[in-house]
């Protein structure tokens, strides 16, 4: 993987071409950037190839003071290390690296701890740019500040990224299946495996079926799960909400198909309504209902307190639970054992020129994963 490296440009300002968004929904522009050398921490990456997600997506539409433009989005990509900064020891020029938007420290409490996948030192960090000292390493060519996405900003050829947030990967997995494992799919395998610990015979109902939630069906499928409702990817049931009336609701028609309840709901929309039909759908005495998908409208999710004391549970899932440096390792070994299914994800492919067609195929909801090419 040598070949992707240019040695002459480390410790330089390198000029590359950056998908800029500088007002809130509107195309993004292909610019000529800037990309600063990497600082103490850092790590600069080319990109090789990336993907849309639609976390990119909801902050793409987003209006101030949310929303900070201009901005370079981007969160699932792989690329190669082109040079490091100060005090990095886990990464040298030349490795394949997943960027990713979760850090993990390897060092604090939470980092350490096996109840959890958050990071004491960097994981409340909501700055837009760089986590350690809140600058950019971005610029366009009028010297105008562009900023970082959830650390990561893959829409750049080049991108500098903390490395805290930067995983090593083997050269042994196609680098587009590499790249599902930097947020979507990672988020809904690990939401059935480590967060809801899914037990082989279970029964499994999953509410949104884009590529977080099918990527659920694949970890419940590989865990056992007996019967699993939604569309497909190892799906055994589905139901259709526009079927389902006022007197027999989908919550309802699920209880039937599982005689009680669902032992496991996953939501993967982000519509506090969908939560509560997710709730209401889980078996009563055990049934957990795992929460992925980000309130979009930033309404409150209202449940019973009567049902939680009979022993429904609901638990929130940020990246599926998973601890990118240790565990993104074994998803890829899973997926080189034949044992985790990654290519029915990728549904188009495109160059980075075409970019805003990727948008519109996921608003459209035309698409799981459109694999994006920076060099195509």
């Amino acid at each position: 993987m040598e070949s992707h490296c240019t040695p002459e440009t480390a410790g330089k300002v390198i000029r590359c071409k950056a998908a800029v968004c500088r007002k809130p929904g509107e195309p993004l522009m292909i610019e000529e950037i800037e990309v600063d050398p990497p600082k103490a921490w850092e790590v600069r990456i080319k990109i090789i190839c990336t993907s849309l997600c639609h976390r990119d997506l909801t902050f793409w539409k987003m209006k101030a003071p949310i929303g900070v433009f201009p901005r370079i989005f981007g969160h699932e990509a792989v690329g190669v290390v082109e040079s490091v900064g100060e005090h990095v020891e886990e990464l040298i020029k030349g490795d394949i690296v997943l960027p990713v938007f979760q850090p993990n420290c390897r060092k604090c409490r939470d980092c350490m701890s096996e109840k959890s996948n958050a990071c004491s030192v960097f994981g409340k960090n909501i700055s837009t740019d760089m986590p350690r000292d809140r600058t950019s390493r971005f610029k366009d060519l009028k010297g105008e500040v562009l900023h970082h996405f959830v650390g990561v900003s893959s829409f750049s050829e080049y991108t500098v990224v903390d490395e805290t947030h930067a995983v090593k990967i083997t050269p042994d997995i196609p680098v587009d299946k590499a790249c599902l494992l930097s947020c979507g799919v990672s988020t809904g395998v690990g939401s059935a495996w480590k967060v809801a610990a899914v037990e082989e015979g279970s029964t499994v109902a999953i509410f949104g079926l884009g590529a977080v939630g099918l990527a659920v069906a694949v970890g419940a499928r590989l865990r056992g799960a007996s019967k699993i409702i939604g569309k497909k990817f190892g799906v055994t049931d589905f139901v259709n909400p526009a079927t389902c009336t006022a007197e027999k609701p989908v919550s309802e028609v699920i209880k039937e198909m599982t005689d009680g309840g669902a032992d496991y709901c996953f939501e993967c929309i982000g519509l506090a309504s969908i939560m509560q039909d997710a709730f209401k759908s889980s078996r009563e005495g055990w049934g957990k209902t795992v929460i992925i998908g980000v309130e979009m409208h930033g309404s409150p999710l209202t449940i019973s307190p009567y049902e939680l004391l009979r022993g429904k549970s609901v638990i929130g899932s940020f990246f599926g639970g998973l601890k990118p440096k240790s565990d993104i390792p074994l998803l890829i070994k899973k997926y080189l054992d034949k044992e985790l299914s990654l290519d029915e994800f990728i549904t188009h492919e495109l160059s980075f020129q075409e970019i805003n067609k990727a948008f519109e195929l996921l608003q459209a909801g035309k698409s799981l994963r459109c694999m994006i090419w920076m060099n195509r």
